[in-house]
């Protein structure tokens, strides 16, 4: 399907009546057809759903564990009143909401695997890989192994804060690693961050029914039905904006 759409822009239809990035690269004809497809999929995979299916699942492991959403509620009110209303000195004042961040990127990845190819031969347990040889890492099944992050299936944000790098070191892998780590990681977080910011401090956030989601793939690792969630206002104090 995306092949014949990006066919039939190509060739059929006014491009005058699409001015956007396909367009353009279209136009140019200075990389193969090919190439345009993977750039403009990368920005489809990489640009719509991933930041919200992120904070539906933050908002589903808080609405699931009042006791945290309690402390992350607790630290951004406090980094309110410590920045003063200001809110890019506020940013660096919640640890454990970035923090949680992590954590829910660690039990819901949006990407199944990473993926790279080897520079060079690699032995790994007696297993020779050659060169240029595709190996993956599934960041899913990382996150839920009890070797690398005790009790896994607990959403627990406070495990990013040791001050034992060791124990989280390579460890967080939800935008990848690296100078081939996704391109709009910082954004995102910073939308993310603010994103709950305006939530924790407005709201509770309760779950309709308290049942299990699952996971399902379509491009990326999504809900596999929808999350029900009431937002109670929370009026207690609240914030000067």
């Amino acid at each position: 399907y995306t092949q014949n759409f990006y066919w039939d822009l190509r060739h059929k239809r006014d491009f005058n009546n699409y001015p956007c990035i396909l367009q353009r690269l279209l136009r140019s004809h200075k990389l193969l057809f090919e190439d345009v497809k993977a750039n403009i999929t990368e920005m489809l995979a990489g640009g719509v759903d991933t930041t919200s299916v992120t904070l539906q699942w933050h908002l589903y492991e808080m609405a699931r564990s009042l006791k945290v959403q309690k402390m992350l509620r607790e630290e951004v009110r406090a980094a309110r009143r410590q920045a003063q209303g200001d809110l890019s000195m506020m940013l660096q004042h919640v640890p454990l909401l970035k923090a949680s961040i992590k954590e829910t990127l660690r039990l819901h990845p949006i990407s199944v695997t990473l993926q790279r190819y080897l520079e060079n031969d690699l032995v790994l347990r007696n297993y020779m890989i050659p060169a240029k040889t595709l190996v993956q890492v599934s960041t899913y099944a990382l996150g839920q192994d009890p070797t690398f992050f005790l009790n896994p299936g607990k959403f627990d944000p406070t495990r990013w804060l040791s001050k034992d790098k060791e124990l989280i070191h390579f460890r967080n892998l939800g935008f990848g690693w690296g100078v081939r780590q996704c391109v709009g990681r910082r954004i995102a977080e910073l939308e993310m961050t603010l994103f709950l910011i305006h939530i924790l401090e407005n709201f509770r956030v309760e779950m309709q029914h308290l049942s299990d989601v699952g996971t399902t793939f379509n491009l990326i690792l999504m809900p596999d039905k929808p999350i029900l969630l009431t937002f109670r206002p929370y009026s207690q104090d609240p914030p000067q904006v």
